[in-house]
């Protein structure tokens, strides 16, 4: 593959994910909620999500996945609600409990799978694609090496842009050490990231009476 595709891409790419969206909001609120190590698992479940949709589009299922819109509908739904509940979570703990939390793996785990299903439901990444995507590159020639290569560079494109977003929230927690601050900091990200949930239930129950 020629600089100039993968240039545009990586271009495209980078305003794709620096416009903030569902994904950014929830990253934010889990950098404020439960600091930078979880978000960094966070990121990677958004990466996880892109490079699902990049394959999509390079193996030619965009086709598919309009077949299969109603799991895809359903995975955006479990997203949301995911969302919600741990903008619940961040509302109600205390923040010694907040400290114990993040340093279980589960919440790892759970961060990358609550990212990856955001964005898998997210419309931005749908909409980059399934429809922009094939403006910039000739999907048809685009064999194993080459996708691995698109895929490097999603993964190199997203941490870029979302680390500055993550580092700025958790320094935000970081600098605070007063009891009070922190509680109103956890209800600040469950703010973020319950705003987050809603807008992509919104979105999901607009798209299911459409379809109805």
């Amino acid at each position: 593959m020629e600089f100039a595709p993968l240039f545009a891409y990586c271009l495209a790419l980078f305003v794709a994910a620096v416009i903030p969206g569902p994904g950014i909001a929830a990253l934010v609120g889990q950098a404020l909620g439960g600091g930078s190590r979880n978000s960094m698992f966070f990121i990677l479940g958004i990466a996880l999500g892109d490079l699902t949709w990049l394959t999509v589009a390079v193996v030619g299922l965009a086709a598919v996945a309009k077949t299969f819109a109603g799991a895809f509908l359903a995975i955006k739904i479990l997203g949301a609600l995911y969302l919600l509940y741990l903008g619940w979570v961040f509302w109600t703990t205390d923040v010694s409990e907040t400290r114990i939390r993040t340093t279980k793996e589960g919440t790892a785990l759970s961060s990358v799978f609550a990212a990856y299903m955001v964005t898998l439901g997210n419309p931005k990444s749908i909409i980059f694609y399934l429809a922009l995507l094939p403006s910039v590159v000739d999907l048809d020639r685009v064999d194993l090496v080459q996708w691995l290569i698109l895929a490097v560079l999603t993964i190199v494109v997203l941490f870029a842009v979302l680390i500055p977003y993550a580092m700025l929230a958790a320094k935000a927690r970081a600098v605070m050490s007063d009891t009070s601050a922190l509680r109103k900091l956890n209800q600040v990200a469950a703010g973020v990231i319950g705003a987050a949930g809603a807008l992509i239930l919104a979105e999901a129950t607009a798209a299911f009476f459409r379809r109805a």
